[in-house]
């Protein structure tokens, strides 16, 4: 992972600042550090490089892919005689390059457009643009600019005066400030201005609204191939902005650090006003957290004819971390319609019940070939007002987002990048941890952990392997889930779930004296389960990832961590520098 950039000249630290070093980049801290640092994601910049490198090559190889067909669609016209005629390059002109034979003329009409321009693309890739909304230290955007090789430049944002001014510090320490044209001549001494044109700064350091910023980019022509907000707290307040502004088939990233809000029902109410929907109270709530944002970044694109595709979709630690595309299509908008639910979640057992919004049904036009979509909403309710299961009450939550939350072929491509540049990568082994769950994980809703289901049978609790193999007997799909650690995720229902520990149960009694007759426990154990659960092992219930060690869960990396303090504004500085 080679930088594009000179190394950066020898670092004199400044008496009371601190040295920080990332992987190929620098930033000089100040004594209060009010642009605010985090150690501890390191992991979200790593992953971040990483898949906006992978996703950047990808763009590339379609753009050229696009670009050879409309070749190759010309040439066909040419051939035809249609179509306007291509213009001929300076290189075929007789008199510059002696080729006035007609043999040479027919020869190049068929070459030229396709094969000359073709190598011209090659040697010309397309480069991104990346925008970061809130950029505080600017380590994020300087990391983009070394570390990815086809990026044009970084837009580094911050509304405080003091992140402004440590992002210009930065960027300077790291090499990436402007070229002014310097060439060497035949003595020790250089000229400036001559020999070639002054090159724009790598990182473009910007001090104002991040929103404004973004809506300043909202016009096709401005529009930028990369968003990456990464805020203290929620990203609510600055998505609208930011569907608007990436360009088609571009990258949103998505950090939201709020999980006491989205991920409890300490404050249902402000999960409402900031994402639209309630969230889960139950072990998988850290799934429900991540849909619920897809949910908000889905239902903002769609109100300017824009849809989402996810490509990787985590819950790290603290906070979420998301990558999604972004694409214009008023067909695939409506589709988001299906992929909109929400869930009945039953406050005993934890059983979920999905109640999508709509549905959608096609029929093919025989004569055209075209196919026409119908979208109707969904039947409902599917559920009584008592869970089925357990009768314990039923708490609503959502809208959130029931579609894939991983492209698993993405995910792939990523994991290669990383596999071959794995000293590159402070956290490369987590890196490789991650990735390879969520490559795996079923594009199923939720997850279960069989300890949280034995401590609601009163039971000893079965091993991992034996709960998958079961289900795996029974004809059900299984893997883990990347959000917790000894949790399943299964084709199978809850109900189904249920009977395999029923079975359990059999063979490890349950104490029923100590257990109350109205409790979801009794519920739970007074029905017989459907069939009978083979618990011996089953090949397929050691996933490929359990084959190999790979640090799949992250371990306390420091005594204290976590989302740390807000950083300030810095402009009560400035009001005293100014003074």
């Amino acid at each position: 992972m080679a930088s594009e950039t000179a190394e950066p000249p020898p670092i004199t630290t400044p008496e009371g600042y601190t040295l920080h070093t990332e992987n190929t980049s620098y930033i000089l801290l100040p004594p209060d550090n009010q642009a605010f640092l985090n150690p501890v994601q390191e992991f979200n910049r790593d992953l971040s490089v990483a898949c906006i490198r992978t996703w950047s090559e990808l763009l590339n190889e379609e753009k050229q892919a696009k670009w050879r067909q409309s070749q190759e669609r010309r040439a066909k016209k040419k051939e035809n005689g249609r179509g306007p005629k291509p213009k001929r390059a300076k290189s075929e002109c007789p008199r510059r390059a002696g080729e006035g034979s007609s043999e040479a003329k027919e020869a190049a009409s068929s070459e030229s457009v396709v094969g000359t321009s073709s190598q011209k693309q090659k040697e010309h890739p397309y480069k991104s643009v990346i925008l970061e909304a809130l950029s505080a230290t600017g380590l994020r955007s300087i990391r983009y600019a070394k570390e990815i090789p086809l990026v044009r430049y970084v837009i580094a944002n911050d509304y405080s005066p003091a992140a402004v001014e440590a992002m210009r510090r930065n960027v300077e320490i790291n090499g990436l400030v402007d070229d002014t044209g310097t060439i060497e001549t035949g003595s020790s001494e250089t000229q400036k201005g001559q020999g070639r044109k002054p090159t724009p700064p790598k990182v473009r350091v910007n001090e104002g609204d991040a929103c404004a910023l973004m809506y300043n980019h909202r016009t096709e022509r401005a529009r930028v191939d990369v968003v990456d907000l990464d805020p203290y707290g929620t990203a609510a307040p600055f998505i609208d902005a930011a569907v608007q502004c990436v360009n088609d088939g571009g990258l949103l990233c998505v950090t939201c650090t709020d999980l006491s809000v989205l991920a409890t029902l300490n404050y249902p109410e402000k999960c409402f006003s900031n994402y639209g929907g309630v969230p889960v109270k139950a072990e998988y709530c850290h799934e429900a957290a991540l849909r619920l944002v897809l949910h908000t970044i889905s239902t903002s694109a769609a109100r300017y004819g824009r849809y989402i595709q996810p490509l990787l979709s985590l819950s790290i630690d603290f906070y979420v971390r998301l990558f999604v595309r972004i694409y214009t299509s008023a067909n695939e908008v409506k589709k988001a319609f299906r992929r909109t639910s929400i869930y009945y979640i039953c406050s005993g057992c934890q059983s979920f019940y999905e109640q999508p919004f709509g549905r959608m049904t096609h029929n093919v036009h025989e004569p055209s070939g075209n196919v026409n979509y119908h979208f109707k909403p969904h039947a409902g309710p599917i559920v009584p007002s008592k869970c089925p299961e357990c009768n314990s009450t039923l708490h609503i939550a959502g809208p959130m987002w029931s579609g894939s939350v991983h492209d698993p072929a993405f995910i792939s491509k990523v994991l290669e990048h990383v596999e071959a540049s794995n000293d590159k990568y402070g956290t490369s082994a987590r890196m490789k941890g991650m990735l390879t769950i969520a490559k795996e994980e079923l594009d199923t809703p939720f997850y279960f952990t069989p300890a949280k289901i034995a401590g609601t049978f009163h039971c000893i609790c079965p091993a991992l392997d034996e709960v998958a193999s079961a289900l795996l007997h029974a004809g059900h799909q299984v893997s883990r889930s990347h959000a917790c650690a000894g949790s399943l995720k299964t084709t199978a229902t809850r109900a189904d779930v249920h009977d395999v520990f029923r079975c359990w149960v059999k063979t490890h009694p349950v104490r029923m004296e100590r257990v109350s007759e109205t409790s979801p426990t009794h519920h739970l154990l007074s029905k017989e389960p459907k069939a009978e659960a083979n618990f011996s092992r089953h090949p397929q219930s050691v996933t490929p990832s359990s084959k190999v060690k790979l640090v799949r869960y992250q371990a306390n990396p420091t005594p204290h961590w976590g989302p740390g303090k807000k950083a300030g504004s810095g402009k009560r500085k400035r009001e005293e520098d100014e003074v």
